[in-house]
């Protein structure tokens, strides 16, 4: 096997590689990656101003999606070829004799950390130091017609019933047992050879996988019902449930930029008066935290796919299991989030 630090012929940097020759050094997939990630949160950021859609940065928008596409496209081509004979490990401290791969994987992991450590203490800052709004309505230190600067939980929506908050509690349920099925897939992919038929290994493999891609799917599935959608629950006589119509948070107004939020618990019932709140903070903080997590769960998605498929190729065994491995430890991240999202945003 040729050495990492060798002067080997790394030929193509676009791939498919040739693993003989050690990692490919030269691949211009992270840095397309990063360029495409970096020019689509820019261009993303331009399309709202002041909470009004600018059309103008859309097109680039879409260039920067077909740029990270592009990169994924040379990185998939650049990986397909990995068998598990070269899996470069680290040769300075503190991370000697550890698989490179693994070792970004966890720096990775720990920038992720900072980043919804940041959205977390963000949350808990403004949620002590702005007036709930159901506070200043209790207290009548209100005026009709006049936008009062509050606190409004997603949770006064959402844990308002069974119904409501029914999407995120499957969603919980989801990523656990994604989590699951994601570890069946990497314990099938250890077995050692001979210990159990190819084609088996092959088809548990890409079946743990793929169940793991439905339940992400899912997730964000569920997400956009409850966002945008809202759902339609029918009449169950025997348990007592009445038909009637579940709806999002689009449609009940708890949006990002609404400055003159109006809630049907915001009804002084012997005046008749309507409290009207300014829930940009709240609001902006529950989609722009839960927002980047379902982000994740797409990017993960997108991983799955293409590990499904390697899979169904018959590719994994125990010398190449490293790379569901290494996602393993992504997803596992993402779902712990999730954990920590769920009863901060949407019981508490």
């Amino acid at each position: 096997m040729s050495d990492d630090y060798g002067h080997d012929d790394h030929p193509s940097p676009w791939g498919p590689h040739d693993w003989g020759h050690g990692a490919p050094h030269n691949s211009f997939a992270p840095l397309i990656l990063s360029i495409g990630v970096g020019l689509f949160l820019l261009m993303v950021g331009g399309l709202f101003t002041f909470g009004e859609f600018d059309g103008r940065y859309l097109p680039m928008v879409f260039v920067a999606l077909a740029v990270i596409a592009a990169a994924i496209v040379v990185w998939w081509r650049q990986d397909m070829s990995f068998d598990g004979s070269y899996e470069p490990r680290a040769r300075g401290v503190p991370f000697k004799n550890i698989q490179i791969r693994k070792v970004g994987v966890w720096v990775f992991l720990m920038s992720e950390m900072m980043i919804f450590s940041s959205l977390f203490s963000t949350y808990m800052r403004y949620r002590q130091g702005i007036p709930r709004c159901d506070t200043i309505f209790e207290s009548g230190d209100w005026v009709e017609g006049v936008a009062v600067n509050c606190f409004e939980p997603a949770s006064q929506l959402i844990a308002s019933s069974w119904w409501h908050i029914a999407p995120g509690a499957i969603n919980t349920f989801a990523l656990i047992i994604s989590s699951f099925t994601i570890v069946q897939a990497l314990r099938w992919a250890h077995k050692p050879v001979g210990s159990v038929d190819e084609d088996v290994r092959r088809k548990r493999i890409y079946r743990y996988l793929g169940a793991t891609w439905c339940l992400a799917t899912l997730f964000l599935t569920l997400k956009m019902i409850e966002w945008f959608i809202g759902f339609h629950v029918p009449e169950i006589g025997f348990l007592g449930i009445h038909e009637h119509e579940i709806h999002s948070l689009y449609s009940e107004g708890y949006l990002i930029n609404n400055d003159h939020y109006q809630a049907h618990h915001y009804i002084d019932e012997a005046t008749g008066a309507h409290m009207v709140a300014n829930i940009q903070v709240s609001a902006s903080l529950f989609y722009v935290t839960t927002g980047t997590h379902g982000l994740h769960v797409f990017g993960g998605i997108i991983g799955l796919s293409y590990l499904t498929y390697k899979a169904w190729t018959g590719a994994y065994n125990p010398q190449s299991a490293v790379s569901i491995e290494y996602f393993g430890l992504y997803w596992h991240f993402v779902d712990l989030v999730w954990v920590l999202v769920f009863p901060f945003f949407y019981l508490y």
